[in-house]
């Protein structure tokens, strides 16, 4: 790889802090490093931390911290890194910058510039490299936990798992065109390895949904006709009282939301405005926004009030659109005879906001309808553009084991050369010089 610019940032937090962390990547990092810490040996040993005085131009002392040098190829970037770790205060860090950045082989490090670089010099690939972005915006355990997997090398294992036979395959189809008496009988098993492939793909495709959900987290709105008691589960849920209750039918006009955390998955709880036929003006603009968050959130809650029939619980039903529903059985602390176990109308789970009867497994049967069964920091963190690549090369599969059946060699394998091409975007063999500027813009500077 030809020469490159040394690269200098930032990479903590432009606010004050018990440390602040000066990074710079490439050929001129020890050079300009000892222009900031003079006091460091010429030939420093890698990964050793020295305790050193920071300065500026006129070698006046600016601070005392660690100067830590890391020889390339023995460093995250691949590069020589140095970084030098003084206290964070904020103005003596763009001291410290602008002092750097002052060397003429010094420019500023752009969004996600440190990790491009390591996926550039075959440090990680291109799945690992989003796995750092996406580790540094989780907000959740799930969320932190798969990204350490993807981090890891989960994801990437599996798409090598993809890549590995399809080039072989490959190889072995324009091996027969190629040479068809040497390599004669090489694409015999061609249907069998295209249909397991595939298989995989859809595999990991399937989990886009999973990936969806651990990196956003779940949106789960309650709603239902007015005096259900959707406010008070709403308030006995989220753990404090957000929510404005009261006797009086339609007291909920907007739709609230609460960040909560269950099992370690990120969910936005939201209450909505009740639903009813002849609501006022401002109640009724409620309303329509009611249905308009139904459409958008991963579970919809219908929250049933005492005495609701089964004709009526299913015209509400209609209100959530396509969206997947369950049914609750509002207010089970003033109904007759109390809650039938744990079930109400028409095996609508009985709950209960004013005495928590209930809620606890209100909770968990929305966690088993929003995820189903294993641990979400489990799953692999299929991104969308993931998503989209692995459904590109499952199409690409497809076709080939249908030219297999009705057309000729050169087909099936211009579709396995198409397939590959997809996964190569997953792991970064194919990535265009367009796609990575579009991968880490996402990222933060000094990262």
């Amino acid at each position: 790889m030809t020469p490159s610019a040394t690269l200098a940032a930032l990479a903590t937090a432009p606010t004050a802090g018990a440390v602040g962390i000066l990074r710079l990547s490439g050929p001129a990092s020890l050079e300009v490093g000892r222009l900031l810490a003079p006091g460091v040996p010429a030939a420093p040993t890698p990964r050793h931390a020295y305790l050193a005085s920071f300065v500026d131009a006129h070698g006046a002392v600016l601070d005392e911290g660690l100067f830590l040098y890391f020889r390339a190829p023995h460093s995250f970037t691949g590069e020589d890194v140095v970084e030098l770790q003084a206290h964070g205060g904020p103005r003596l860090l763009r001291l410290l910058l602008a002092r750097a950045l002052a060397h003429p082989a010094v420019r500023p490090a752009g969004p996600g510039e440190f990790t491009r670089r390591a996926f550039l010099h075959g440090r990680i690939d291109l799945t690992r490299a989003e796995a750092v972005a996406d580790l540094v915006a989780a907000d959740s355990e799930a969320a932190v936990r798969a990204a350490a997997a993807g981090l890891a090398g989960a994801l990437a294992t599996r798409v090598r798992a993809l890549e590995e036979p399809l080039r072989a395959l490959h190889a072995d189809l324009e091996g027969v065109l190629d040479f068809p008496e040497e390599a004669e009988g090489a694409d015999a098993d061609a249907g069998p390895r295209l249909a397991s492939s595939r298989a995989e793909a859809q595999a990991l495709l399937a989990e886009a949904g999973r990936g969806r959900l651990v990196r956003r987290g779940a949106r789960v709105a309650l709603y239902g006709p007015v005096n259900a008691g959707k406010s008070t589960l709403f308030n006995r849920l989220v753990g404090e009282a957000r929510a404005l209750v009261d006797e009086e039918p339609g007291t909920t006009r907007d739709v609230l939301e609460a960040r909560l955390e269950w099992e370690g998955l990120g969910v936005t709880l939201l209450d909505t405005a009740g639903l009813r036929e002849a609501p006022g003006r401002v109640e009724a603009l409620g309303i329509a926004r009611t249905r308009e968050v139904l459409a958008t959130v991963d579970l919809a809650v219908l929250v049933l009030p005492p005495g609701e029939d089964a004709l009526a619980a299913r015209r509400w039903e209609e209100d959530a659109g396509a969206t997947p529903i369950l049914r609750v059985a509002g207010k089970c602390d003033v109904r007759a005879g109390g809650a039938r176990g744990a079930e109400g109308m028409d095996g609508a789970l009985a709950v209960s906001g004013l005495t928590g009867e209930g809620v606890e497994a209100l909770r968990a049967g929305m966690l088993s309808r929003l995820w189903g069964g294993g641990a979400p920091g489990a799953v692999a963190l299929v991104s969308e553009r993931h998503a989209d690549a692995l459904r590109r090369a499952a199409e690409a599969l497809g076709r080939a084991g249908e030219a297999l059946r009705v057309s000729t060699l050169e087909a099936v394998s211009g579709e396995v050369g198409l397939a590959l091409e997809a996964l190569g975007e997953v792991s970064g063999t194919c990535a265009s010089e367009a796609l990575l500027d579009a991968i880490f813009q996402r990222f933060c500077i000094g990262k």
